[in-house]
């Protein structure tokens, strides 16, 4: 069992804020060993099985948990094992990148059921955007993958620091044209679903802790390299993110106090160097040194030269090496300040692998002490471009698994994931 007791959720059966605590913990129980008996219940929770009995009673009608046949004996009578069902809801799961929209739609597991995405000028498009992400999220809905099964709600990543005290304030220095709000109210309300937000790079540190390589590490960083670049960090489990949010803006680390303007009002910050348009600006100014490059596009995209790197182009892997370099000068004092266990880069570099990791790698160990690199693996995301909408679905899952009521009424007729126990 992976819980010795209840004690984990911090819950107790009175708690005047969850009237019920208890439910919630059994069924997060249920979800983390996927099938498990009533007496396996009262073991690892330390509670009678009277008192399992009646808490599983009240989480049956929910449609979430069913009884699925005899487990093996123990001695006694053939325990009957319940098992969570994962396609019971979905979640939606919105990434607001910078220049795109993405939408996944996931189980309960977060296995993706349909994923939508396109290209979109997000930062100076705000009502455009809003519309993109309320097609994309209704096409999800629409598809055949889909069925009947309710949705849970919305999670959405934004590219920006956010703050959840204020869950609808956008940052204006990052996003100047949305004036400060996300406005996807009526979005949540045409679903008739709560909505969640979150920084991109923490929901993406939130896929990798749940579903990616971070499966075993409960102090994690993530860094997503796109068009900006953002860490999201989970420590002790918990993603972390700062008094007011901005914790893992790594992006606007000043890595070069001489150098060119940001647009968060400094100078030589780290995404003026790594950033996809830094990334494009470097292909144009060292063009004129290697006239046998493929990179011959009046303005080359990032995939362009992920695709020249891969090949093997001189110029593209010339830039690759030299944004390691910036981008291991930013983690090693991440490493050396916050000692994390594993380091996922995510995002648009992810996809070069070995080609970005070496150099990267190279330049970490000739900056950090040497505990905290002999300490940490740094890997690239397998999860690849997915991962920070997975995230955002994740962010509602786990809200869900922590107050139930969350989870809408499943009716077991409609579900065709939901199996009856032979008789």
């Amino acid at each position: 069992m992976q819980n010795d007791n209840l004690t984990w959720k911090g819950l107790r059966r009175s708690d005047p804020d969850r009237p019920r605590p208890l439910a919630d913990a059994v069924l997060r129980l249920i979800w983390d060993e996927r099938q498990v008996s009533r007496a396996d219940i009262a073991r690892a929770a330390g509670l009678s099985r009277s008192t399992v009995s009646e808490v599983v009673n009240e989480i049956l009608p929910m449609g979430l948990v069913i009884e699925v046949g005899e487990g093996p004996s123990r001695g006694g009578r053939r325990p009957i094992v319940l098992e969570f069902q994962d396609d019971a809801c979905v979640i939606l799961g919105v990434e607001m990148g910078a220049s795109h929209v993405a939408v996944a739609l996931t189980d309960l597991r977060g296995r993706v059921m349909v994923w939508n995405s396109q290209d979109h000028p997000v930062r100076s498009d705000p009502e455009g955007t809003r519309k993109l992400i309320a097609e994309l999220c209704q096409k999800c809905l629409d598809d055949p993958a889909r069925g009947t099964r309710p949705l849970v709600g919305i999670g959405v990543a934004v590219p920006c620091p956010f703050d959840p005290s204020f869950p609808d304030r956008l940052s204006t220095i990052v996003l100047p044209k949305w004036e400060a709000r996300l406005g996807l109210e009526s979005l949540s309300n045409d679903l008739g679903v709560p909505l969640f937000v979150d920084n991109d790079a923490n929901l993406g540190a939130l896929a990798e802790h749940w579903w990616g390589l971070g499966g075993n590490a409960d102090n994690l960083a993530y860094i997503k390299v796109a068009t900006g670049i953002g860490s999201g960090h989970i420590i002790g489990g918990d993603i972390y993110r700062g008094a007011t949010g901005v914790a893992g803006e790594i992006g606007h680390m000043s890595i070069d106090p001489q150098g060119g303007p940001c647009i968060c009002g400094l100078r030589g910050c780290l995404v003026t160097l790594v950033g996809a348009r830094a990334l494009e600006a470097r292909v144009l100014e060292l063009r004129p040194r290697f006239p046998d490059t493929r990179l011959t596009d009046a303005q080359p995209a990032v995939h362009k030269i992920e695709e020249a790197a891969l090949a093997g182009d001189p110029l593209a892997l010339l830039v690759i090496r030299e944004a390691a370099e910036h981008l291991g000068t930013a983690v090693a004092g991440l490493l050396n300040l916050m000692n994390p266990g594993l380091v996922v880069f995510g995002g648009d570099l992810a996809i070069l692998g070995d080609l970005i990791l070496e150099p990267l790698t190279h330049s970490i160990r000739n900056r950090t002490l040497i505990s905290s690199v002999a300490a940490v693996e740094i890997l690239a995301s397998k999860l690849g471009v997915r991962s920070v909408a997975i995230g955002a679905a994740t962010l509602v899952l786990k809200a869900a698994l922590e107050d139930s009521r969350l989870f809408p009424a499943v009716q077991a007729a409609e579900n065709p994931a939901i199996r009856r126990p032979a008789s």
